[in-house]
């Protein structure tokens, strides 16, 4: 059967979904191994204390103050921000299966991806809250 150019083949699918993850494992990983290397040169002298518990600063709860802190090459911020691009890789997957399936015209998969998607929005929102 003939598709129309404008309708994903699963093939084109299943592509697009692998470059989205194989990308942004690949940058978080590289990103990561900087993040690394620069909180170690700032903190590497530091003596952990392992009785008390210190939970991260309120400026690393939020995008903002993660942000913030990366673009002052600060090394937690940094490495809260490779979290953050590994939260986003498969979140950004389900979106563009969503997208892809929509241009199938593949309405119960649409309908269970945008289900997910609301699952991973409430899961992100209640972690934040």
């Amino acid at each position: 059967m003939l598709r129309p150019n404008n309708v994903w083949s699963d093939g084109k699918m299943e592509m697009a979904v692998g470059n989205i993850l194989r990308i942004g494992v690949f940058f978080a990983a590289i990103f990561v191994l900087v993040s690394g290397v620069i909180y170690l040169a700032q903190n590497g002298q530091a003596a952990p204390h392992y009785r008390i518990y210190h939970g991260e600063p309120s400026n690393l709860k939020d995008i903002s103050g993660i942000v913030r802190d990366t673009l002052n090459f600060q090394g937690k911020g940094m490495i809260q921000l490779c979290l953050v691009l590994l939260i986003a890789t498969p979140v950004a997957r389900v979106a563009l299966s969503t997208f892809a399936f929509a241009r199938q015209h593949n309405m119960p998969c649409v309908l269970i991806s945008c289900i997910v998607l609301a699952f991973l929005a409430i899961s992100l929102i209640g972690g934040i809250l």
